[in-house]
């Protein structure tokens, strides 16, 4: 089975991330909608309910007829009136010690209230499960002459205040399918977009490509500087030639073979190398002399291969070096940089360090997000290569981590299996 109908297309993926996302933010918006509707009922609920009690407390003739024996005749209807106008369900007036005078169930009426009377002749607001279920309740006490003499309680029920939710939920849902419509069009954009970029092709293989990318342009890099090298080398060379310094000539020449030559001699005593990579870090030795740099490699020749294939191991050592070196040159003398291939156990160990000032901690997880970069923008800016790493390095269940004092970038790949 190919890779495009194990995987599917990068488009269709992109697709279906924005599609998810989507979803998954129009469900946070009708919650959060729904909720905030729900605390706006509840809080008009107490504003409602404060009011009402606050109002009745407050009638004089209310605190007259507490005092009196007729108390239930002449405050029952009163209740009923007011439950029936404001929209409340319930409007309870006792005496003092909480005896209810009136309630919305008569047979209710000459029992205990139900909930937390004030201690303190001041109003008080609370959700308590009554006689009618749970409510948001205001008690306020009804004073004569700043004396006590009752309370009038007033509720509403936590199921009258859901009820009052229903209206507003077409509202909310007509939000959330335009706000999901309109993902389901920027999906559809996406998807056509990367479709013009990548066609059908897997996201596996378009990560092959940027990889092949990188290591055409680390490997070019390298050898471009290598050549540049060699051409200097060779131009002095016969130029002290031609002034007859023929023993100056053969040291130049014999010092640049030399320096190749060790490195050859570390790649080629590697019993499992790759040669691909071998190229590519004589190159890069090249391009450090180039700019001035110290370089330093280290190849144990016990050193397993890795399963990279050849372009993923260039992308990934190539990178690594191209932000050594640019660390380096950016930091204080003395600046080198040094490249290790040892064994780690089974697996292989790839160790890159610098003299660089070293990557900021809060900065630490961003150096390796993709578009992220410390350098500037342009084209030594590009904010792919560490992600490009990551991404190869992961792919191939290894481990990658950045160290400190000096800067340094370990990477530990499984081996190749015969």
């Amino acid at each position: 089975m190919s890779d495009a109908a194990r995987g599917g297309s990068a488009a269709s993926r992109v697709f279906l991330i924005v599609v998810a996302a989507a979803v998954v933010l129009v469900a946070v918006l009708a919650a959060v909608l729904v909720l905030d509707a729900q605390r706006s009922e509840r809080s008009e609920a107490e504003e409602v309910t404060a009011a009402v009690a606050g109002s009745l407390a407050a009638v004089p003739q209310v605190a007259d007829a507490l005092g009196t024996d007729d108390a239930t005749d002449l405050l029952q209807p009163v209740a009923v009136d007011v439950m029936a106008s404001a929209g409340v369900d319930f409007v309870t007036i006792m005496t003092p010690d909480g005896t209810r005078v009136s309630h919305r169930d008569p047979a209710e009426i000459g029992k205990t209230y139900i909930g937390t009377i004030p201690s303190s002749a001041a109003a008080l607001t609370e959700e308590y499960g009554g006689t009618l279920g749970p409510s948001v309740r205001t008690i306020v006490p009804v004073l004569d002459d700043g004396e006590v003499v009752g309370w009038v309680s007033v509720g509403v029920t936590l199921g009258s205040i859901a009820n009052e939710l229903v209206p507003r939920l077409p509202a909310v849902v007509a939000i959330a399918l335009a706000i999901l419509a309109a993902g389901v069009a920027g999906a559809l954009l996406a998807r056509r977009t990367t479709r013009r970029v990548a066609g059908d092709l897997p996201a596996g293989s378009i990560r092959d490509a940027v990889a092949s990318y990188e290591s055409i342009r680390t490997l070019g890099e390298a050898l471009r500087a290598q050549t540049h090298e060699h051409g200097n080398r060779m131009h002095t060379a016969v130029s002290l030639l031609e002034l007859g310094r023929t023993p100056e000539a053969i040291e130049i020449l014999t010092e640049t073979s030399r320096q190749s030559q060790a490195l050859v001699d570390q790649v080629a005593a590697r019993r499992d190398g790759d040669p691909t990579v071998g190229a590519l870090l004589l190159g890069k030795a090249a391009q450090a002399r180039e700019r001035g740099i110290e370089w330093s490699a280290d190849i144990d020749p016990a050193a397993p291969r890795s399963i990279l294939s050849p372009v993923d191991a260039v992308s990934v050592v190539g990178n690594l070096i191209d932000n050594a070196l640019d660390a380096a040159a950016a930091g204080e003398p003395p600046r080198w940089v040094r490249v290790a291939f040892t064994s780690a156990g089974a697996d292989l160990r790839i160790a890159v360090s610098d003299s660089g000032e070293g990557v900021p901690a809060a900065l630490r997880e961003r150096v390796f997000e993709h578009g992220f970069s410390t350098k500037p923008a342009g084209a030594d800016g590009r904010g792919v290569g560490l992600a490009l790493v990551r991404s190869i390095v992961d792919g191939s269940r290894g481990s990658i981590e950045m160290r400190d004092d000096p800067t340094a970038f370990e990477i530990v790949l499984p081996r190749r299996r015969p």
